[in-house]
């Protein structure tokens, strides 16, 4: 066992440990209604406008966390609002400001003196830089999207599956829309540490793509979900600090090998049980 316990004498791995198993719950939970809803673009998209608010934050000797969740939240709220009163289509909508918004954030980077460092930090994550402060941000913002989802369990479980009937039961829609965009943004601002805005896509995705593979009632699939994004976090640590790669990178690989091997070997859904 000296393989497993070997790292954890050092204070920064035991950090990146809990960090890394923080965001893949999290991620992964909010993740199941990102892939029902078919809104991963939406949310590749939004990780990626924030980078405007990280950078500005970082140029200012803000907390970058905050930088990100105001960014974040803005824009989210800009891309709701543009997608349901413009005539322009949502993902050509999403894609106007997401290259923009990213280009803006690369150019306010450059005018710093570590542009390449800095911008691989941000891009990919700096898992094995999480700090006490960082891990306090985790848990506070990760429990506020915990604890909205549990809340908002069956108004989301509605307007996902059955538009129609959210609007004959009278719910809230466009809020709900709204406080989910948000949720997103929080959630990135979550992640941002530990796999960075290149990778925040994966996290979201792969894990309950993989989960859905397995079952098809929410709950079980958020269980799941949350059992392999924790798992690929703490075995894409280790991946990282005995093979000597970027630990983001490592992180998304695991969860991406867990999705391959789900879909090919699955029980009467995998490609291979089909192929029989």
């Amino acid at each position: 066992m000296s393989w497993f316990t070997d790292p954890l004498q050092f204070d920064f791995i035991v950090r990146a440990l809990l960090a890394a198993t923080a965001v893949g719950i999290v991620c992964s939970i909010l993740g199941a209604y990102v892939v029902l809803r078919g809104m991963a673009f939406f949310g590749d998209a939004l990780a990626h406008t924030i980078l405007p608010g990280v950078v500005g934050a970082y140029l200012l000797g803000w907390p970058l966390a905050l930088g990100a969740l105001l960014m974040g939240i803005l824009t989210a709220l800009g891309i709701g609002a543009l997608t349901e009163r413009s005539s322009l289509k949502e993902d050509t909508a999403i894609g106007v400001l997401f290259a923009g918004l990213f280009a803006l954030g690369v150019a306010m980077l450059s005018a710093s003196g570590n542009y390449t460092v800095d911008l691989a930090h941000f891009l990919f994550g700096n898992l094995l830089g999480v700090t006490s402060s960082d891990l306090w941000t985790i848990a506070i913002l990760g429990s506020i999207v915990l604890l909205t989802v549990f809340f908002f369990y069956k108004e989301f479980l509605v307007i996902s599956f059955d538009p129609v009937l959210a609007t004959t039961l009278r719910l809230p829609a466009t809020f709900l829309r709204y406080l989910l965009l948000i949720l997103i943004a929080i959630t990135i601002v979550v992640a941002l540490q530990v796999v960075g805005i290149a990778l925040m896509l994966a996290m979201f995705v792969t894990p309950a793509a993989t989960a859905s593979i397995l079952t098809r009632r929410l709950p079980t699939l958020m269980g799941i979900a949350a059992v392999i994004g924790a798992f690929s976090g703490v075995a894409g640590l280790y991946t990282s600090y005995y093979l000597n790669i970027a630990s983001g990178p490592a992180v998304v690989l695991v969860a991406s090998l867990i999705f391959v091997l789900v879909f090919l070997f699955a029980p009467e859904r995998g490609y291979i049980w089909q192929k029989l």
